[in-house]
């Protein structure tokens, strides 16, 4: 299984990159796992709907550069469905099973997506309704797909 993580932003926060970094590492006995930072469009603290749409747009564009072919994408998404663990490890197995053995999260911008990125995206998975950012997600993602193959492998997780 190889699974990408597509970020849009840098992360700067030591704490975040340690953390991220120790999952990483755990995540080597179960698949191949990447994550790709891509830069943010700078933007002032005021933008109008027409400039929000347009650095998303670019955001995108570079996103979807970045997305295999044959990979099953999962956009992150405030309005996607929202998942237990226990449903994400499901999912994942499910993937697996038929074949799907490239896997594509996609974290977006502090703006959010694009709607070509939606559109791309297979599904749309949400953490919360509350908004965390861009950078603290990368590290709850990273944590959450690692618990999932724990599921699935009947190994111990913290619940």
């Amino acid at each position: 299984m190889n699974i990408t993580i597509i970020t849009v932003g840098k992360l700067k926060e030591k704490y975040l990159k340690q953390g991220i970094d120790e999952y990483m590492k755990r995540m080597s006995a179960y698949a191949k796992m990447e994550i790709i930072e891509l830069p943010d469009e700078k933007a002032p603290e005021t933008l109008s709907e027409i400039e929000m749409l347009q650095i998303k747009e670019k955001e995108g564009q570079r996103i979807l550069a970045k997305v295999n072919p044959d990979a099953h994408v999962i956009a992150l998404a405030i309005e996607g469905k929202m998942k237990t663990s226990e449903e994400l490890a499901d999912t994942l197995d499910k993937l697996a099973t038929y074949g799907k053995s490239k896997i594509t999260f996609i974290i977006g911008g502090s703006l959010g997506l694009s709607k070509e990125v939606m559109q791309r995206a297979d599904e749309a998975l949400s953490f919360s309704r509350m908004t965390f950012p861009h950078q603290l997600m990368r590290l709850i993602l990273v944590e959450q797909v690692y618990r999932a193959y724990r599921i699935n492998r009947g190994e111990p997780y913290h619940k």
